[in-house]
């Protein structure tokens, strides 16, 4: 984290629906001390957010102008603080192209999992920026305690499919996304409920 602004960077395959919902809609929520990017692995460069994604962004009060795809750098990974790839194969592909990421590269919805699972009164109430990188250690000290799937961990890719799996790939990040949002943002102490939001 530098100059206490902390980056996340989404990461899907071709960086046109499922990452740049995630970054749009962390952005919206997170405010000036976290910046959020996103790339894909196999990326359609320079496109925008597919249509179908973007209508339903829209839907939510999403901004999704401004938009252009990007291919997955090692210097991406080596500049951001968080790494939230869409699936499990997809996190691999990110600690295989830079093996020091392992530490701080989760999947979206593994990583909103394991955030329940803290006790986020002992994140000083501070800005979102400072409880990330705060929680970062503590989440990856839950990984292994719970067995979960892949079905627990990816997000459906609905590139090019119906409207419906576009909703059903939405509503996942947007649970995940809840999640997180609602543990960095708590402003009582709390111990968190477990799991049962995801």
């Amino acid at each position: 984290m530098s100059e206490g602004v902390f980056s996340i960077l989404a990461v899907c395959t071709g960086n046109v629906c499922r990452s740049p919902a995630v970054e749009r809609l962390l952005a919206t929520k997170l405010g000036p001390t976290v910046t959020v990017s996103s790339a894909g692995t196999h990326a359609l460069v320079g496109h925008p957010i597919s249509e179908p994604m973007a209508a339903l962004l829209h839907d939510r009060g999403v901004e999704t102008n401004r938009f252009e795809a990007r291919r997955l750098s090692e210097q991406m990974l080596k500049e951001a603080d968080l790494i939230l790839s869409m699936t499990r194969a997809q996190r691999g592909l990110v600690v295989e192209l830079w093996p020091a990421a392992v530490r701080r590269t989760f999947t979206l919805r593994e990583f909103a999992r394991l955030l329940d699972r803290v006790d986020v009164s002992v994140l000083r109430a501070s800005s979102p920026a400072d409880r990330l990188q705060a929680a970062i250690p503590l989440v990856a000290a839950e990984r292994g305690r719970v067995h979960t799937s892949p079905d627990d961990d990816d997000v459906i890719d609905p590139f090019r499919l119906s409207n419906e799996v576009y909703a059903q790939s939405l509503a996942q990040i947007t649970s995940a996304v809840d999640v997180i949002i609602d543990n960095l943002l708590a402003t009582s102490t709390r111990r968190s409920r477990g799991v049962s939001r995801l």
